[in-house]
């Protein structure tokens, strides 16, 4: 019975040699990259938060620029057909958007040759597409050196692998082994995280850029057509 009875709390003992599963944190992982891989992965974070805060500062003032009256050309015209100049202006300056102010350009230069009217318009634009694409590079910027720092911290990584290992007395160990290389692989997937995000977000921004741009482009040829229209 006795012996009955150690068998059974045996049986609750962990078996000698049974492998225990180990976790690893991603901060646990990040500090086991050394000095290095933490340097390494303080800039990624850095750039991580500059592209996210660039991405939805430039979105918030693209979807602003972009909000556009359905009936605003319609009564720019009926101003201007019946030479409410002034009245014209002051409808562009409560819009306060980009095409607003391209076509308040336009209207300022009313009474001038129709040539000289287009060209303030366009001169008026590209300040116009500058203030819509300000600090978008810098994402641009982001997507392509991030992974190339990403990179470096993985050739520091294998530096540091390849010197622990040639002072290692003939015995190869992976714990000597360890740091360099949690730094080279945990290095090289942030940069490669935050240099897709920097990506996708730079492009989603140009294509948002892009359709405020022909809305400008629609509206000015129409506001242009309309000064052409024989009286």
């Amino acid at each position: 019975m006795i012996l009955q009875d150690n068998i059974q709390d045996g049986a609750e003992l962990p078996v000698d040699g049974e492998s225990v599963e180990k976790t690893l944190s991603i901060i646990e992982l990040i500090g086991s990259g050394g000095t290095a891989g933490m340097v390494i992965i303080g800039i990624l974070f850095v750039l991580l938060v500059v592209a996210t805060y660039i991405y939805f500062e430039r979105l918030f003032a693209i979807k602003a620029a972009s909000k556009v009256d359905s009936n605003f050309m319609n009564q720019i015209k009926d101003h201007v057909s019946n030479g409410k100049i002034e009245s014209a202006q002051i409808l562009c300056a409560q819009q306060n958007s980009p095409v607003s102010r391209l076509i308040g350009k336009g209207i300022s230069r009313i009474g001038k040759p129709l040539e000289d009217i287009n060209t303030a318009i366009e001169n008026a634009g590209r300040l116009e597409v500058y203030e819509l694409e300000k600090n978008v590079s810098v994402l641009a910027t982001i997507s392509g050196a991030a992974p190339m720092i990403g990179f470096l911290g993985t050739v520091i990584g294998m530096i540091i692998a390849i010197f622990e290992l040639a002072n290692a007395g003939g015995t190869i160990e992976m714990d000597t082994l360890a740091s360099g290389l949690y730094t080279a692989m945990t290095t090289t997937v942030g940069g490669l995280i935050v240099g897709i995000v920097g990506y996708i977000a730079y492009n989603h921004l140009v294509v948002k850029t892009n359709k405020v741009v022909y809305q400008m482009e629609a509206n000015s040829v129409e506001f242009l057509d309309h000064l052409n229209e024989p009286v």
